[in-house]
């Protein structure tokens, strides 16, 4: 028992020596309790490792020598005989070792792992390779097609790692999830494009095995390629007689990332594949719908056709599921499209009031609908009607942004008809919503209103410009310009000048004008670089410049003066990001 508790003591102070770096006294009780214990692989070991560190490399080869005599089969002291010659400086002598260890690591597969697992944390990742590769020609796969693949993510072999972690799919299927997780993090445009590539091989050697498509699916989703990723989902529903709902998640997707014609394709193909009978009918139905009109929303070069053959489907969908509180949201969409783009403000009124009138509405889809009415009323003029609806919305909604848009329109109202003073301080008040975009916007207008009044007698210019807002909001284009003029000429050189410049166009570029607009925007950038349009101009014409007018050159120059000549500006960090995705690869910022 004394002796015992003296190994024990001997062990505990042994390692205290070797923790502060004591390798000497370390050397002297680990060679103690080595000798007494010449089979224990503990003592050996850490005797071996104060001889390394005090670089007694001598006493460390004779050491391993006797120990390589007593047992020639154990892998692990090839590898520490090539650590020691590397620390001497005999790469070849120590690559030697390095591949007898390999050589007698045998087909156990904790002891595979365990020396590819060293090497790698030695960086030799040819050598860890090796050692899996040996492992797997001896006829031991278990679970290293997982492990090769992340050496050869290591060593950067896009090719050799995506066909081992393909591999190791087939190993384990359940691992598809970890593994989608690791490409997001890891994998580079050229490394999708690979495995995209070993897919279609895959898929073509196994068209039984599902797994293969679904990930192809997937991968197209990473590329934002939403027609790919679609094709495959309709091709695995159509496989399998699936109801659709493959088709419509991947139409969701695309929807969302504004892939408007991919996701009505999915919508469509439900509608004509699946019938009344599928769960997603309806709601695909409805959709097509939304995706079709947001398209014209989004600036797409329709024609008159376009929106009379739009109409007609709300119409005809209207006609099969009827005027319900169900079909509420539909109907509510349908009145944006004759109000703003089918010009009929009176359809688009008789709409809405219908809706409202529905028992069992739900509250949400009920208060839009209050909202975009009373903005029809306001566009007819009915500025009593309006407001009345915004109040009902600000009062139902107090604390919800519903509720807070509802207060901010009926401001911007107040707002229109002249009554600055009320509207700036329902603006000021505003500014703490949980909206950033209405708290900008009521910060803007305080702002706006405040600088306005300050710097004149009277109010009359300001007035004639919310006039002139408020015709831009009722599409009186004409109207408008004419207003604006006005102030030009009874005011001239009056502080609005930007401001009925920023406003002229919006107006063009509502009624998709761009090269006028984008002349309003360039006067401004010239003539008025400090005033508060300055940075909206630049941002404004640097968007025009990319997405309308296909001049990206210009539009990166644009967006580079924001963040030189206005740092300070809410669009810096848009801009910022706007301007690396233009000038990539070019080596700029």
């Amino acid at each position: 028992m004394a002796g015992l508790a003296l190994t024990a003591q001997d062990t505990r102070l042994a390692q205290e020596y070797f923790s502060n770096g004591e390798y000497e006294k370390a050397a002297s009780l680990y060679k103690g309790m080595y000798d007494k214990n010449p089979k224990n692989d503990y003592y050996f070991s850490r005797y071996l490792a104060c001889l390394v560190e005090l670089e007694e490399y001598e006493e460390g080869e004779d050491l391993l020598k006797k120990q390589i005599k007593k047992n020639n089969k154990n892998y692990r002291l090839y590898l520490d005989y090539g650590n020691l010659l590397e620390r001497q400086y005999k790469p070849e002598e120590a690559d030697a070792m390095y591949e007898k260890a390999i050589e007698k690591v045998g087909t156990d597969a904790n002891a595979i792992r365990s020396l590819a697992s060293q090497f790698q944390n030695m960086t030799k990742y040819d050598l860890a390779i090796k050692t899996y590769e040996l492992g797997i020609a001896n006829g031991n796969t278990t679970g290293f097609s997982y492990y090769l693949a992340e050496l050869y993510r290591r060593k950067g072999d896009s090719e050799k790692m995506i066909e081992q972690y393909l591999l190791s799919l087939e190993e384990m299927p359940t691992r598809i999830s970890s593994l989608k997780t690791l490409f997001q993090r890891y994998f580079t445009e050229d490394d999708f494009l690979e495995l995209q590539m070993q897919l279609y091989s895959k898929i073509q050697d196994k068209p039984e095995d599902e797994i293969y498509p679904e990930f192809l699916s997937w991968v197209f989703i990473q590329k934002k390629d939403y027609k790919g990723a679609m094709r495959q989902a309709k091709a695995l529903d159509l496989k399998n007689e699936e109801n659709g709902g493959r088709v419509f998640n991947i139409a969701q997707i695309a929807a969302n990332d504004k892939d408007w014609d991919t996701a009505i394709s999915g919508y469509e193909y439900i509608i004509e594949n699946k019938g009344i009978g599928s769960s997603f009918y309806i709601e695909g139905k409805q959709e097509s719908l939304k995706c079709k009109r947001l398209k014209l929303v989004d600036g797409y070069d329709y024609t008159q056709e376009d929106l009379s053959s739009l109409e007609e489907e709300y119409e005809a969908f209207l006609e099969e599921f009827g005027k319900t509180r169900t079909t509420a949201p539909i109907i509510s969409e349908f009145a944006e499209l004759e109000a703003y783009y089918l010009n009929d403000l009176d359809k688009a009124v008789g709409l809405l009031e219908e809706l409202i009138e529905f028992p069992m509405v739900n509250p949400h889809v009920l208060a839009r609908a209050k909202i975009r009415l009373a903005d029809f009323y306001l566009m007819k003029g009915e500025i009593w009607e309006s407001t009345l609806l915004y109040s009902q919305v600000d009062k139902d909604f107090k604390d919800d942004l519903l509720g807070q848009e509802a207060r901010y329109r009926n401001a911007l109202l107040s707002y229109f008809a002249g009554d600055f003073e009320w509207a700036q301080t329902q603006f000021d008040v505003l500014k703490a919503s949980t909206s950033k975009l209405i708290a900008n916007d009521a910060l803007d207008r305080s702002v706006f209103i405040m600088d306005n009044m300050a710097l004149d007698t009277t109010a009359v210019p300001l007035k004639k410009f919310s006039e002139a807002e408020l015709l831009v909001f009722q599409n009186k284009f004409d109207d408008a310009f004419n207003k604006l003029d006005t102030i030009k000429i009874l005011f001239p050189e009056h502080s609005l000048e930007d401001d009925a410049l920023y406003l002229k166009s919006k107006i063009y570029t509502e009624m998709k004008n761009y090269p006028k607009a984008a002349l309003m925007l360039q006067t401004i950038i010239e003539k008025f670089p400090d005033g508060i349009r300055g940075d909206n101009a630049v941002f404004n014409l640097a968007e025009m410049y990319e997405t309308k007018m296909e001049q990206p050159e210009k539009a990166s120059e644009l967006y580079e003066k924001i963040l030189y000549d206005y740092s300070g500006s809410t669009f810096s960090v848009e801009a910022r990001k706007r301007f690396r995705r233009l000038t990539e690869g070019k080596g700029e910022l």
